[in-house]
């Protein structure tokens, strides 16, 4: 039976790139693995196939030969025969990922003599709004693992160094030939290390750090919104056995204000003033975010509800020169506790009240009646 160009096998076109035919192989091998269709000699023959073909292929000087000669480059002992598609050199790094894309193997890895990275920190800090107007240049404290000074990270007894993994020869990965293909796994030995130590550091007790307690300083910028995070780089936890540090996270939540309610950079605020101010207009004085005080000037008339805007003494907008602005809202007081002349002073005033001084009530009721007599004579 003759055999099958392998540019077919691959489903690529002769021209086809490295990219274009390890894409091809990833694809194909995925669908045709024996794995996915056990018992089926025809997909295990297919998935040899596709490991011949990107063999051959993936390979330059191989397949500049077989772009010439065919299948018969390789026949008589040349090259790979039609059973040697093994799973030596590059392609048992190539078939790993396939491996690894295949059973969910991936991930981050160790690096070369267990420095790992050190974990990130979260520290969760309270301000004031008034810290968040000003910026806040803040010390905070926090228990965290540190690099060893006995052994500076290596997690070596002094005087002593990590040696190689005998199992791994220093990969940190042994493979292991199941049928006809390889599984590559982490290194029982060394757990990935690719390094053992024979005589770990009596201080760390070989992990290369101890846990101390670290002073920081935290410079918060002005304008930081509740939720905000604050990253300092490195100032996580410290590599396992000299790794580079984590990163340290800072969350930020403002505290409640007794007089000022935020919406991003802006302020609002609820003042209430007298029946006869609101009546008659007047104006008071109102404090700012920034020490100072806003005059407002209410008109004759005002509305309860009605909100007056103070531009730009709202917040600051972070990394900007933006600010926000104020907004007053005045809530019109009802008098209480009124003494007998005050009521008859307020029923005479209702007595000589008109369309024109309570316009709003006139109406609405006028609407109620209609309202009404429209039901009444309906039925």
């Amino acid at each position: 039976m003759s055999k099958r160009c392998y540019y077919e096998t691959l489903e690529v076109e002769r021209g086809a790139d490295d990219a274009q035919l390890k894409s091809a192989f990833r694809k194909l091998a995925m669908k045709w693995h024996p794995d996915r269709n056990p018992g089926d000699k025809d997909c295990e023959h297919r998935f040899k196939e596709i490991n011949e073909a990107y063999d051959i292929l993936k390979d330059p000087d191989k397949r500049a030969a077989y772009d010439r000669f065919g299948h018969a480059a390789f026949e008589h002992g040349n090259g790979a025969s039609a059973g040697g598609f093994g799973f030596g050199g590059d392609f048992a790094s190539t078939f790993a990922d396939i491996f690894d894309d295949f059973f969910g193997m991936g991930g981050g890895r160790r690096g070369r003599g267990g420095r790992e990275r050190g974990a990130d920190l979260r520290y969760n800090m309270e301000i004031t709004l008034d810290e968040a107007f000003h910026g806040k240049a803040a010390q905070i404290s926090l228990p965290t693992s540190v690099i060893c000074e006995a052994c500076s990270g290596s997690g070596a007894k002094a005087g002593t160094k990590a040696k190689a993994c005998a199992t791994c020869g220093g990969m940190g990965k042994v493979r292991a030939t199941q049928g006809f293909f390889t599984i590559e796994r982490t290194c029982p030995g060394c757990h990935g290390r690719g390094q053992v130590i024979e005589n770990p550091c009596p201080s760390c007790a070989g992990s290369g750090r101890v846990t101390r307690e670290r002073t920081l300083s935290v410079n918060i910028p002005a304008g930081v919104e509740d939720g905000t995070r604050i990253r300092l780089a490195g100032e996580g936890e410290a590599g396992a056995r000299g790794g580079p540090s984590g990163d340290l996270y800072i969350f930020l939540s403002l505290a409640s204000h007794a007089f000022f309610q935020r919406d991003g950079a802006d302020l609002y605020c609820r003042v209430p003033v007298s029946m006869v101010t609101a009546a008659l207009g007047g104006e008071f004085e109102v404090p700012t975010i920034d020490g100072g005080n806003s005059k407002i000037k209410v008109p004759a008339g005002t509305q309860s509800g009605t909100s007056f805007r103070v531009a730009g003494k709202g917040m600051p907008v972070l990394r900007s020169k933006q600010v926000g602005d104020m907004y007053v809202q005045v809530v019109v007081e009802t008098p209480q506790k009124l003494t007998k002349r005050q009521r008859e002073l307020l029923m005479e005033f209702e007595q000589l009240s008109s369309h024109d001084t309570q316009p709003e009530a006139v109406g609405f009721f006028g609407k109620v009646k209609d309202f009404f007599g429209s039901r009444a004579s309906s039925a």
